[in-house]
């Protein structure tokens, strides 16, 4: 685990130089968050690690370390509740549906994606690579790890096209993989 966290602090330090965006410093508030499979049954393996950290001026750099998901883009936000455990909806347990809805403090009601007036916790697609893994940094520049802490990061089966149609909250689908986000 632990040279899992110094290969994503050299990740970061290698993106923010060559992308431009501010350097996070060392003393920069950065939580590493386990990211574990999830179904209707419960927590599974773990996948790997999302790294949060905040930078001077570019906001929330997010910087996963994911494997074993499906390629192609995923929905990927920040839920209200800080559980990825399963609950009952309609008589039938769901996956990681203790973790609520959306983040959503202002109680928009609408899931409009990142920057876009609704959900503070509709986070940028998360791009996942033909071999199944996420590792492309997202700088999310309305954020900071203080706005989610306590809560959970979550992925979602499909892509989001950031709209509540056709699909209810971008069409994503299913919440197959997710971490608990420490206060």
């Amino acid at each position: 685990m632990y040279a899992l966290i110094r290969r994503m602090k050299k990740l970061l330090i290698l993106t923010a130089i060559i992308s431009g965006c501010s350097y996070v410093s060392p003393y920069a508030k950065e939580v590493v968050v386990p990211v574990n499979r999830v179904d209707s049954n419960g927590v599974g393996e773990q996948i790997g690690a999302i790294t949060f950290a905040d930078s001077e001026r570019d906001g929330l750099i997010i910087i996963p370390n994911l494997a074993g998901l499906t390629p192609g883009p995923h929905g990927f936000h920040v839920h209200e509740n800080p559980s990825c455990q399963p609950k009952e909806k309609d008589g039938k347990m769901v996956a990681a549906l203790a973790a609520g809805p959306h983040y959503d403090p202002q109680k928009t009601g609408h899931h409009k994606g990142p920057r876009g007036g609704g959900h503070a916790g509709d986070l940028p697609r998360l791009d996942v690579d033909g071999d199944g893994n996420a590792t492309t940094v997202i700088i999310f520049s309305d954020s900071t790890t203080a706005d989610v802490a306590g809560r959970s990061i979550m992925i979602h089966e499909g892509g989001d096209n950031y709209a509540d149609s056709p699909a209810p909250l971008g069409g994503g689908g299913g919440r197959i993989a997710c971490g608990v986000i420490p206060q």
